[in-house]
């Protein structure tokens, strides 16, 4: 059992100390149940480039409701590390907008056919994919890189502290590296 602020008790398969699997495409067969990825595009000109982060009603968010919806922004210097927590109810859909971050998930549902899985991945400016999370995946990121990063995001409901735990990034039960691998 994990212990949780916020959950008394949680159910973690042992894993060996590492990133899980490193997803390199939106259509992974080993992505975590219920995670999506959708490339957004971008138009650069010579003055720099736009990226449209979401229409309301359609792409990932599209179920996400109009009264209860939340756009959030998170600035974050190099070396930054803010993991983990997990929502009970919320879902999150998150566009990395500048800089690199190394996204973490972390399948905690039980019920879950992924349950125990570890993901990794890679966006930001130079990879500007969007990602829903669904509720009860543990999720973080690390910045990389040199260079702030921004997340961007949306949630299906207003903030509430009551449904969200918080686990150490650095916990032992999760056991997820986030040393700089040298590959």
């Amino acid at each position: 059992m994990l212990a949780v602020e916020g959950i008394p008790s949680l159910k973690l398969p042992a894993n060996e100390k590492s990133l899980g699997d490193i997803i390199l495409s939106p259509e992974s067969p080993k992505l975590i149940a219920g995670i999506q990825i959708a490339p957004q595009k971008l138009w650069p000109d010579d003055r720099g480039y736009f990226m449209e982060i979401q229409r309301l009603r359609q792409g990932l968010a599209a179920h996400f409701p109009l009264e209860t919806s939340q756009i959030s922004c998170a600035l974050n210097y190099p070396g930054t590390i803010k993991a983990f927590h997990l929502h009970f109810e919320q879902t999150d859909c998150w566009t990395p907008v500048m800089g690199t971050m190394q996204v973490a998930l972390l399948d905690l549902r039980e019920d879950s056919p992924t349950f125990g899985r570890r993901n990794t991945i890679y966006v930001g400016a130079l990879r500007p994919w969007q990602i829903l999370i669904p509720p009860r995946v543990a999720h973080g990121y690390k910045v990389v890189g040199m260079e702030p990063s921004m997340l961007v995001y949306i949630t299906d409901r207003y903030y509430n502290p009551a449904d969200e735990g918080r686990i150490a990034y650095n916990h032992p039960g999760l056991n997820y590296d986030w040393e700089t691998q040298h590959k």
